[in-house]
């Protein structure tokens, strides 16, 4: 399918694949795995990997990743398409800190607000392959011409050393890493490999199931957090927490963020040091 035949497809309804209702239940999206560091970039659509809040819109709400709504102002709602959209609430490069605190108010900042960016990076559902979703939105972004959203740039690498080149580019300035999309990937959600991410470090989620006290310098404080990953192993992770979040731990039944360097043989992260509770979750 080409170009104008995905453009044709946006004049008419996508249907969403999640829920428009009132409820705050988890939307069922594409989540990536990661990506071995040696990967052949043929075949695949490369971006950077932002350090955002990602957000899904329906055309009418915008949502966490958890279910919630985000209390976005009025006129920032009203710059967004009709079309639904998936991508990441991003005010730039090492200020997730100051965009995730702006997010989650409950009554918006509008000053605040005029900084961030919905860089949209999938149009949802319907029957293009990546290559051609990725098209039809970077058209619809430049056509809406709109500096509140705009579409992601994908892009093909040549090689292995080209994408290694490219990682380090993004690293040194201060970005997370890249993402990979399967070119010829049809929509789907869930965990998938047709979506990879690839860091110099490696990161995942998990629930806080319980608080560990600390003791010695840190006895009345977080010791460590006890958790649970996605595959159900139980683990802790006690680095990487400042005195605040060890006085305040993240609660049970969050999700956060840790960073590792691979797994044990039983699946269990490496050197995992807490990196920050998920946003909306």
């Amino acid at each position: 399918m080409g170009r104008r035949d995905a453009l044709a497809l946006l004049g008419g309804a996508i249907a969403l694949p999640f829920s428009t209702g009132a409820g705050a239940a988890s939307l069922p999206l594409l989540l990536a795995h990661e990506a071995e560091h040696d990967i052949d970039p043929a075949g695949w659509l490369v971006s950077e990997k932002l350090d955002g809040v990602r957000a899904l819109w329906d055309g009418t709400r915008l949502r966490f990743r958890g279910g919630g709504e985000v209390a976005a102002p009025a006129w920032f709602l009203r710059t967004l398409p009709s079309q639904s959209l998936d991508g990441e609430l991003w005010v730039g490069r090492c200020r997730f800190d100051e965009l995730s605190g702006l997010v989650r108010r409950a009554s918006p900042d509008n000053a605040a607000w005029q900084q961030v960016r919905y860089m949209a990076f999938e149009l949802p559902a319907g029957p293009l392959r990546f290559h051609e979703r990725a098209a039809a939105l970077s058209e619809l972004a430049r056509r809406a011409g709109s500096p509140q959203w705009q579409a992601v740039p994908q892009s093909t690498v040549t090689d292995r050393d080209a994408l290694r080149r490219r990682l380090d580019e993004v690293v040194r300035g201060g970005g997370e890493g890249l993402m990979l999309h399967r070119s010829d990937a049809a929509y789907v959600t869930g965990r998938s490999r047709v979506l990879l991410k690839l860091k110099p470090v490696q990161d995942a989620d998990a629930v806080v199931i319980g608080h560990a006290p600390g003791r010695g310098r840190r006895a009345g404080r977080l010791g460590a957090l006890q958790v649970r990953t996605e595959a159900g192993v139980l683990f802790q992770i006690g680095t990487g927490f400042s005195d605040a979040q060890r006085e305040a731990p993240p609660p049970l039944g969050s999700t956060v963020t840790f960073t590792h360097r691979g797994l044990t043989p039983q699946g269990v992260p490496r050197f995992a040091s807490f990196l920050r509770v998920r946003p909306g979750a």
